[in-house]
């Protein structure tokens, strides 16, 4: 399969590459975990992850550096995330030195599959766990699985870094007090009927209000919402049911550290897009994407452009990717070297 990878047409889809990692919770305990070439996992129908959603997932990417190194981009907060969504979905959590040994194991393993330097492609990892076991009542399951495989994959959308538009959704993407904040399964089948009649109208997904008034962005599709002021200010929406993004607070990082942008965590009126000049969605599979314009009602807002990207988001995305391919230098532990 490797041999028939075209690196420079690479999308967002599913590769099987040759192996991945399991580890098993039986008896109060995790196993030590190994490496399997098998992509089909066997599990009890009346496990819990299949009636109940209980289970929860990670995504993080490996890069090949111009020195021929290879980079994980702070895994450390992919770990600590997914702890977050065990203690939510009560769940066993995966410590964080398993979590990243994993990650490492599944990087070496498929070295190969890894798109080359200056392809701008990357080693997608998903770490998952899921209940398993015999059950039927409403309950934690008795065993678990946690695994990680990876696929190498380009940009997330079609477009790459060109603006996208995005239209807001009639629909709540998670309840006020549910489990928005977390990478649960539950969120994301949510999102599939939306972000289809979204696609079906030509916008490339929805932009989601909060459930609560319907009147602040919170999330674009799968990504988190960032937006540039007149102030060249760098501005991302603050509410207790957005999935906290280690892109979007890396973003935040650099454009303070970085650029020297003031940087904020605020609300974000649907009904004042006019006061910023750039827009964005932000995540590890998008990494960035600019903001064309938002449908909101009747009424299409254009940020900076619709064919070319703001000069600042530029910026970001420059020095984001600069980190992760190991051309400039990154912030303390962000970066972790397999080899």
């Amino acid at each position: 399969m490797k041999n028939q990878i075209n690196w420079n047409s690479l999308g967002f889809s599913y590769i099987k590459t040759d192996w991945r990692y399991i580890s098993y919770y039986k008896n109060n305990k995790w196993d030590d975990g190994k490496l399997i070439e098998d992509n089909k996992l066997y599990i009890s129908e009346g496990s819990t992850a299949l009636h109940y959603a209980q289970q929860c997932f990670e995504g993080l990417k490996a890069y090949r550096c111009r020195d021929g190194s290879i980079n994980l981009f702070r895994p450390d907060q992919n770990a600590i995330r997914m702890q977050r969504s065990c203690s939510r979905l009560l769940m066993p959590k995966i410590n964080c030195k398993k979590f990243i040994e994993a990650c490492k194991q599944i990087v070496i393993a498929n070295e190969h599959y890894i798109p080359p330097y200056g392809t701008r492609g990357a080693l997608y990892l998903r770490p998952y766990i899921i209940g398993v076991g015999d059950n039927i009542g409403i309950r934690s399951a008795p065993e678990f699985i946690f695994s990680v495989f990876c696929v190498p994959v380009g940009s997330y959308f079609k477009s790459g870094l060109t603006p996208t538009n995005f239209i807001v959704s009639e629909y709540d993407r998670a309840a006020t007090n549910g489990t928005g904040a977390f990478k649960v399964g539950g969120n994301y089948a949510n999102s599939l009927l939306p972000g289809e009649k979204a696609k079906i109208s030509n916008f490339g997904d929805c932009i989601y209000l909060d459930p609560k008034t319907h009147t602040k962005i919170e999330e674009v599709g799968s990504a988190n919402f960032f937006a540039i002021n007149y102030d060249n200010c760098f501005v991302t929406p603050k509410s207790p049911s957005i999935l906290p993004s280690i892109t979007k607070y890396s973003l935040l990082y650099i454009a303070k550290e970085r650029l020297h942008l003031k940087v904020e965590e605020c609300d974000i009126y649907i009904n004042k897009l006019n006061y910023y000049k750039e827009a964005g969605a932000c995540g590890t599979a998008a990494v960035i994407t600019p903001i064309g314009g938002i449908k909101t009602g009747n009424i299409f807002h254009i940020f900076y452009s619709e064919t070319e990207v703001g000069p600042i988001t530029k910026r970001l995305y420059k020095e984001l990717c600069g980190i992760q391919y190991g051309d400039i230098e990154a912030p303390k532990d962000w970066i972790i070297k397999v080899k």
